[in-house]
């Protein structure tokens, strides 16, 4: 039977299940074909914060979500054009975010009558009328995989287990996915367990050749690579770019990467990868909390190297203290904050922007600590090199901003020339016939001398209690206390940034929409729905937030309106109309998730209706 192909642009897929049914993995793996197949992509897995959360209940289903087109794409989408819904749970879960005439994709061996019971279903949805506005795909998901691998050596339950496999093969059959690359994939994850490695394969083949046979699917649907600049493109995460630009911050510098952390969701992934590349010369270092890890990365610090400790959540608040340590000791120290929903344990696996506030005040003492934050997953690798930069020039801890979207979300990224990387390295100390003074300040930067402990002749004190200028000797004079709070703050307020760089295409638009860190996605996504529709608006993202840009309040008063979304309650609003008096217009949601393009584009085109704007 020859079946109809149909040309998209873009395609929207969310993977659904129970906790324990291998979504993310499933996801992953389509995402590598998407990759390998050369489309543009973004990604969002969403899971449950619990190991192995109650299965089958709306709490445990775990979901990824990859937006894939001919062109650039800025988010993971606002809806799905397809549901694969491995439960009951999973499709009560997801079935708010479908638009009507959406595909669903259903493993009807699920809708058990205990399992709809769970999630409050009468009667399963699949069976009534419920269902009508979308086009609803019954497969037998489960008993088809356990059919296909009658020949194989494995329990029933075993074999069940393959049923993600199956899905992902039919996914790949539906949208012309290579099958090498998964392929090559379960050969190399069950080298050890040859028997489950053929299981899986054999399940991912009969997915795809149901896919093939079937009369449920009468079409199958191609959607053609995109036109990216020239060069070498992989598929990254967030957290993987972020491990690689420290790897390549400590190559640029010169120095050592030493890591000093306590494993902390979503943070953990870093000090994961990290580990796996000593070959560069990298310690890394888990630590029994959060205090001694950033301890340590200080202590390596101190010793002369690139020290570096990652957290989220309540660890950036137990490192407080000694992030105020390396704030009066002057040493080069990078904080990563992949921050997550709080307050205390809040929700681990979900995404916020609530940190800002506590990077820029929480410690005690005037503390100023520069804040740099990234845009986008690939974005992570060159935030990495900044906050590097920063700390080692100007001798001083840095915040580094990420956030639980970026971390997990993934998209293509070209790999940059070795040439163009910065050179952020930097020189220790030296014995001269000159006294030493450990505080003796350069003139530009304000930074005071970084001298490797134990070199003859450049002994000096180190510790938490006020310096003096210059010699670094304990003072309790208020006038040099009131003179280093001052050159501590001269010093991060001196800090070389480039100017803020406004999108405004015509020149004339009377509305700024200005954004930090991972909100950039769904606003440039938005601000782009806008001027397509006819509509004049101006963009702007930071991604220095301490200090920030020089020219910065001149952009914020060149407009009528400012428009600013973030994933809390106005954080940085809160500070830009403090500094620059200017009446931001804060748009806030605290889901958990990023914002959509189309929520943000109503709120923009409110904002210009308002200003009297107009077209």
């Amino acid at each position: 039977m020859t079946k109809q192909v149909q040309q998209l642009d873009r395609v929207v897929i969310r993977f659904a299940g129970d906790s324990g049914d291998g979504m993310q993995l499933t996801g992953d793996r389509f995402t590598a074909g998407t990759a390998e197949f050369g489309n543009d992509l973004s990604t969002l897995p969403n899971f449950p914060a619990e190991i192995r959360a109650p299965a089958g209940t709306l709490p445990g289903v775990s979901s990824f979500q990859l937006h894939f087109a001919d062109h650039d794409i800025l988010t993971p989408g606002d809806s799905p054009n397809v549901l694969v819904a491995m439960n009951p749970a999973a499709l009560k879960a997801n079935l708010g975010d479908l638009p009507k005439g959406a595909d669903i994709i259903a493993n009807t061996d699920e809708f058990t009558k205990r399992n709809l019971q769970k999630v409050g279903y009468d009667v399963s949805p699949l069976e009534d009328d419920s269902l009508s506005e979308w086009r609803v795909h019954a497969v037998p998901l489960t008993s088809l995989t356990v059919k296909a691998l009658e020949g194989f050596d494995l329990s029933k339950k075993d074999a069940e287990r393959s049923k993600n496999m199956f899905a992902l093969g039919l996914l790949s059959w539906l949208y012309h996915r290579p099958t090498e690359h998964t392929i090559s994939f379960l050969e190399q994850k069950f080298a050890k367990k040859p028997e489950i490695a053929k299981a899986n394969i054999a399940a991912f083949q009969a997915g795809w050749n149901y896919g093939e046979t079937t009369e449920s699917f009468s079409v199958s649907y191609e959607v053609k690579p995109a036109k990216l600049a020239p060069g070498v493109y992989r598929n990254i995460s967030g957290n993987q770019a972020l491990a690689y630009g420290l790897i390549a911050a400590s190559v640029q510098a010169k120095l050592p990467l030493f890591l000093g952390s306590y494993p902390i969701t979503p943070a953990s992934d870093i000090l994961h990868e990290l580990s796996r590349h000593k070959r560069f010369g990298i310690r890394t270092f888990q630590a029994e909390d959060e205090i001694a890890g950033v301890g340590a990365a200080l202590g390596a610090a101190f010793g002369g190297a690139l020290g570096v400790t990652t957290t989220s959540g309540p660890g950036v608040a137990l490192k407080a203290e000694t992030v105020g340590l390396a704030v009066m000791t002057e040493l080069p120290l990078i904080l990563v904050d992949v921050q997550r929903a709080g307050p205390s344990t809040g929700m681990p696996t979900k995404t916020e922007q609530t940190d800002l506030l506590m990077a820029m005040f929480g410690r005690n003492g005037e503390s100023p600590v520069p804040i740099v934050a990234p845009s986008s997953p690939s974005d992570c690798f060159d935030a990495a090199i900044e906050a590097a930069r920063i700390a080692v020039k100007y001798r001083t801890p840095v915040y580094l901003l990420s956030d639980g979207y970026l971390a997990n979300g993934s998209e293509p990224w070209r790999l940059p020339e070795v040439s163009d990387l910065p050179d952020i390295s930097t020189e220790f100390a030296t014995v001269t016939d000159e006294e030493f003074l450990p505080y003796k300040r350069d003139a530009e930067t304000l930074a005071r001398p970084w001298a490797i402990p134990g070199t003859a002749g450049l002994e000096h004190r180190i510790g938490g209690i006020e310096k003096a200028d210059g010699s670094g000797n304990i003072s309790y004079d208020p006038n040099n206390h009131d003179r280093m709070v001052r050159l501590r703050q001269a010093k991060i307020d001196g800090i070389d940034v480039p100017d803020l760089e406004v999108d405004d295409p015509t020149g004339d638009a009377r509305v700024l929409v200005l954004g930090w860190g991972s909100t950039y996605g769904p606003i440039a996504a938005a601000v782009r729905r806008i001027r397509k529709a006819g509509g004049k608006v101006a963009q702007a993202h930071l991604r220095h937030l301490n200090p920030l840009p020089a020219n910065t309040g001149d952009v914020l008063k060149s407009y009528d309106k400012v428009l600013l979304p973030e994933i809390n309650l106005g954080q940085l609003a809160l500070l830009l109309r403090a500094r620059f008096l200017v009446d931001i217009i804060s748009y806030n949601r605290v889901r958990g998730l990023p914002f959509k393009a189309e929520e943000l584009a109503g709120v923009i085109q409110d904002v210009i209706d308002a200003s009297g704007s107009g077209q």
